[in-house]
């Protein structure tokens, strides 16, 4: 299955171009969401790159209690709903319990297991029963191969609109490393796969409780990941990363997006 056989309104099927999975990492207030997305959309409009608004509504997974976690949760899920609908664009955001799958199915095109919630059963088989797409992030534990039962999961309720994203595994308690062998392993089960960019770049379990990173290597890895056959590239972007109120060590400056999907469109082209 293809992304278009999932989200048969994406643009430029023609292209046989990569899609593009991006945005903030959390909605932060009412407006910023909606400036990424007005950018971004542009911009692949002209290179010619299917795109997929992302932007978590909550953060639940932070490491210190006193960290930035949204601003209501229907609040964000509504300003979601607005930016698919007014941009005429496919959202996805990130769900953390059975409870939430039923709900932001009602404002979002596109639900997102995280890679630490990535086995719960009754996380994938409340997301597969509303019916839309999900992406499904690899945990930074499990291998490549055991994402076929991740992907069973979602099928037992008849839902085939799956996604699977490889975002790096861990290396000790500080680090991640990104396997390109992922990316055909998983494809085989006839889903597309997603390289994510940005998080497999993290160094979590930092002392200070905040996640570092490694932002220099983000066009490094996503340049692999075209040239290995990924589907599509996951990152998380940010006009001022300084005042980023979630992962800021590890999201690429939005004023650089422009000059990375021009020379990943390219590898692209080489490699088809």
């Amino acid at each position: 299955m293809n992304i278009y056989q999932i989200l048969p309104n994406l643009p430029f099927e023609k292209e046989n171009n990569f899609f593009l999975m991006a945005g903030p990492c959390v909605v932060e207030n009412e407006t910023l969401p909606f400036e990424i997305a007005v950018y971004l959309q542009k911009i692949t409009s002209q290179l010619r790159v299917p795109f997929i608004f992302k932007a978590s509504y909550r953060k639940a997974n932070r490491s210190r209690i006193d960290s930035f976690t949204g601003i209501g949760d229907m609040k964000a899920l509504q300003l979601l709903s607005q930016i698919g609908q007014q941009l005429q664009i496919p959202v996805v955001t990130d769900i953390h319990s059975a409870e939430e799958a039923q709900l932001a199915a009602k404002y979002v095109d596109i639900l997102q297991i995280p890679a630490f919630l990535c086995r719960q059963t009754d996380l994938l088989l409340a997301a597969a029963k509303t019916g839309k797409p999900v992406n499904v992030k690899k945990g930074q534990f499990l291998s490549a191969e055991s994402m076929q039962f991740v992907a069973e999961k979602v099928r037992s309720f008849g839902n085939h609109k799956i996604m699977l994203t490889e975002r790096g595994t861990m290396f000790g308690y500080q680090d991640l490393v990104v396997d390109f062998r992922s990316i055909p392993i998983m494809q085989q089960n006839d889903c597309p796969v997603i390289v994510d960019v940005t998080h497999s770049l993290q160094q979590p379990n930092q002392n200070s409780g905040v996640s570092g990173g490694q932002p220099d290597k983000i066009a490094l890895i996503a340049k692999a990941g075209i040239a290995c056959g990924a589907d599509g590239i996951f990152m998380e972007t940010h006009p001022d990363i300084d005042n980023a109120k979630s992962d800021k060590f590890n999201m690429l400056p939005l004023q650089n997006v422009e000059n990375l999907l021009k020379n990943l469109v390219k590898i692209r082209k080489s490699i088809i």
